[in-house]
Formats: structure tokens, sequence, C-alpha cells
């Protein structure tokens, strides 16, 4: 199996090619997503990649909707390489284990957060406010404070290296319509307990994570990446502890490295160094196989 940096299929159309994912034009209503190695943080690609990243990713969110399809139905086609069109087949090497087929979606221009715990922006805008994007909450609770019930707190989407706005749930509605953005809302909701319950039964807290949908033949779905590291929180159950922030198994180390580094937030980004480069892949390759109880063997 391949680290891969960039994808050049050049018997497909590139659509597009984003912080993590290169995205390809099959047909008229199939796209191939790959879920390259590279890194990001703070919306700039980092100078070197994480090694299996992409397949961690990938074979996490296949893990989660192929487990939650009862709730909502989503864009998978096909996750086996071997299966995919004859056109595809020198390249699956590089494909193997980091790219699916999926049915062409109408992205919604709406991020769908859940968080269940006070943290990141989070707990720098409830210091501030004492809310967290609209949510009156009591009064002396500490950072990474499990909430009584999890919030619904959706963005905007952003550019490529901008940064994406938080949103009321009232704006939410008059972007998507009201039908459409208590929806988001309540399979969101349903997919973070689902979520939150099954890896706290094995010792990992969900801490938020981000969701993205969109419409297929007219009918909502769930699209893109599912509780994955990039997109999610997660802190080990066993060394929990709320005041501080946790040690995680998502990209929370890199960014906690980054920060401490004489660094702008903008590109280029420093170099990072083999053994944060490591740590970070450990930590990605941890949190899929406490999830699925699965060895990747990479």
């Amino acid at each position: 199996m391949q680290v891969v940096t960039s994808t050049n299929i050049s018997e497909y159309t590139l659509l597009s090619r984003g912080k993590v994912r290169d995205i390809y034009e099959i047909d008229a209503n199939t796209l191939l997503m790959v879920a390259t190695d590279r890194m990001s943080a703070f919306d700039v690609i980092m100078s070197r990649p994480v090694p299996y990243k992409g397949v961690v990713l990938n074979s996490i969110t296949v893990f989660w909707m192929e487990k939650f399809k009862h709730i909502i139905g989503n864009h998978l086609v096909e996750s086996d390489a071997s299966r995919f069109p004859g056109a595809l087949a020198n390249y699956r090497d590089e494909l193997e284990g980091r790219s699916v087929l999926v049915r062409r979606a109408k992205p919604l221009p709406v991020e769908c957060i859940v968080r269940g715990y006070v943290a990141g922006s989070g707990w720098k805008d409830y210091k501030a406010t004492g809310e967290i994007c609209g949510y009156r909450l009591p009064e002396g609770l500490l950072e990474s404070a499990r909430l009584d019930e999890p919030l619904f707190t959706p963005s905007t989407k952003a550019e490529l290296g901008s940064h994406d706005q938080n949103i009321s749930m009232a704006e939410a509605e008059k972007i998507l319509g009201v039908e459409t953005a208590r929806k988001v809302r309540d399979v969101s909701l349903a997919l973070y307990c689902a979520g939150r319950d099954w890896a706290a039964e094995r010792g990992i807290i969900l801490a938020d994570t981000k969701f993205e949908f969109g419409f297929v033949d007219g009918k909502l779905t769930l699209i893109d990446e599912v509780m994955t590291p990039d997109s999610s929180r997660f802190w080990p159950a066993d060394t929990y502890q709320p005041g501080h922030s946790q040690p995680s198994f998502d990209k929370q180390y890199l960014r906690d490295w980054l920060s401490a580094q004489p660094w702008d937030k903008t590109p280029p980004p420093p170099a990072l160094p083999d053994a944060v480069v490591e740590e970070t892949c450990r930590k990605y390759k941890d949190a899929y196989r406490m999830l699925t109880g699965r060895e990747l063997g990479i």
C-alpha cells in the first residue's frame, strides 16, 4: 500500500483537489473520492504527509456509514478498489483502502456540527460569552465538561484556506429552508448520539464531530467523511478529567504542536519533525483499531 500525497488519474476529469480529498467524475451520477495522506491544520496544508492517514479516514467513514445506514442513507456505491471500473485498474495500488465510488450529490452549503463537550472554539466562546453558538449554558462549566444535551451548531462552508463561520439555527433555516435545516439537525444529533455510545463502549469519548449532507435524487443523504479523526475530537476515556484540554486520538495533537511554534497559521507551515508525524500516524491508527476492533495492516 502506497503513501499518497496527490493523484493524477488521466482517464477521468479531476473535479476538485481539497485539503485531503481528490475527487474525479466517473460519469454523470458517480464520483471517485480519494482520501490522500495530505495533512491540514488551521486550514493550511502541511509540507509533508502523515503516512496512510487517508486509509484511516476512508476506512472509518465506510465503517460508520455501513453501521448507521438505518439512521440515514449515504452516498456509498463501492469501497473495494478491485471492483472499480476497468479504467482504474492501473491505479489499484494507489487507490486501495483510501477511495470510494459514491453517488453524485448536491451538497448542502452548511456543515453540521454536534458538540457534546465544552472544547475547542466552543470553550473559547463559553469563556467569553457564557454561550456556545447562541446556546446559553450554565455558569461555572469547566473546559472539556460534558454537556447535559449535545448541541447542534452549524457553520458555513469556507473556501480552501479560509475559516468556516459558525451560524445560528435560525440562520441555517434561512439558508437551507426550515424543513431541511430541522431534518439535518435531528439526523446529526441522532448520528452523534449513536456514535458517541458506540465509542464509549470501546474506551473513546466522542467530544464533537462534523457531518455533511447533500441531496441525491431529491433525498437527503449523508456524504463525505463521518466521525473521523479529521472531523471529530476523540479522547481516551480512561484519562478523561474536566478542567483542561484532553489528550486525543485526532489531529489536536498536531494542532497543539503547531500552536507552540513561532507560526502565524498562514502558509508556509513549519516543517513537521519525524516524531510528530509518527505520533500523529499512531493516534489515527489507534482510533481506527479501538472503534472497529480491526487492524488495517499498515
